[in-house]
């Protein structure tokens, strides 16, 4: 008996999706045929070997930015003046702003430096989005 793959074809098109995977165990179990779903083809988007070496690094600096300001805001704008110097009506003034979006409180920071940042704001209360 011949198969014709138009019809072969045509009966695929037109299966549902139960019936598909039942004809797919079907063909592992008896047949040790192994189908999988196409995978599409394609170069991966090119990069130069700078850009290449540049996401290898690690990233560096970090901006760290005030995301919520939480139930201790005056915990909060006494982490802000810790952190950066500013007064007390700038960091006070910082910290309303982050009530309704997100601040920026210190740009380009070292790893280090940032991240013992978020440390003392969540000890304050605070959410801080290191990027």
């Amino acid at each position: 008996m011949a198969i014709d793959p138009e019809k072969l074809a045509e009966e695929i098109a037109n299966a549902s999706v139960m019936e598909l995977n039942s004809a797919m165990k079907v063909l592992e179990e008896k047949y040790g045929i192994k189908v999988q779903a196409p995978v599409a083809v394609g170069a991966a988007p090119a990069t130069s070997s700078a850009e290449a070496s540049a996401v290898k690094e690690e990233k560096t600096s970090f901006n760290v930015e005030l995301k919520a300001v939480g139930e201790k805001k005056i915990e909060v704008i006494k982490v802000v003046r810790d952190v950066t110097g500013k007064g007390l009506k700038e960091a006070k003034d910082l910290v309303d702003a982050a009530a309704s979006a997100p601040q920026m409180v210190k740009e380009n920071a070292k790893k280090e430096e940032a991240e013992e940042m978020k440390k003392k704001f969540e000890a304050a209360g605070a959410t801080v989005e290191l990027k």
